[in-house]
């Protein structure tokens, strides 16, 4: 019988880097395949469709829920996120690696479906003032968006100890040697 892969659920606030982080562990570690959320934000200008999510509208979104094709979804800020179900178990039924950035609730949910091969990663700001700071120089949220984003981290940053593994990214490539040497246990 072939092994069956992980599923490493990979949170923090917003802000914290993530985006970061994953770019390294995928150049590091070609064979973790890359669940790309769905949701019903606007794209950035620095995002690319298919690589940082999957934009769909609404209707989409709920048309998806109503097919069961969604894994577990979270409204955040306004938007719903939410993780496809059907390429994630294709990859643990093939024994792959399969890494989802997740909010502490999917991760909540998910643990609760994928019990035998989760693994969970919280990443930490080093300080609030920090993420803050982090968020301000992204310039991308208004000042009340960056506000409900402040507001939401601190309450997922409270959820982190329910996490496998807690991990500071204060220096870039320390927290992401930290995150390579759990993958390989």
């Amino acid at each position: 019988m072939a092994k069956k892969g992980r599923l490493i659920l990979f949170s923090g606030p917003s802000g914290v880097g993530k985006d970061t982080l994953l770019d390294i562990l995928f150049e590091k570690c070609p064979d973790l395949q890359h669940s790309v959320s769905v949701t019903t934000r606007a794209k950035r200008d620095n995002e690319t469709e298919g690589k940082d999510y999957h934009f769909i509208t609404v209707s989409d979104f709920k048309k998806m829920q109503k097919d069961g094709e969604i894994l577990e979804f979270n409204k955040y800020n306004g938007n719903y996120y939410a993780t496809p179900k059907k390429p994630i178990d294709n990859w643990l039924k093939n024994g792959k690696d399969v890494i989802l950035k997740i909010d502490v609730h999917g991760t909540e949910n998910i643990e609760n479906l994928y019990k035998d091969c989760c693994l969970s990663i919280f990443i930490l700001p080093p300080s609030i003032e920090v993420l803050e700071k982090r968020l301000r120089q992204r310039g991308t949220e208004s000042e009340e968006d960056l506000q409900g984003r402040m507001k939401i981290a601190i309450s997922e940053i409270k959820k982190s100890e329910e996490y496998d593994y807690r991990i500071v990214n204060d220096e870039l490539e320390k927290a992401a040697d930290e995150i390579l040497a759990i993958l390989d246990k």
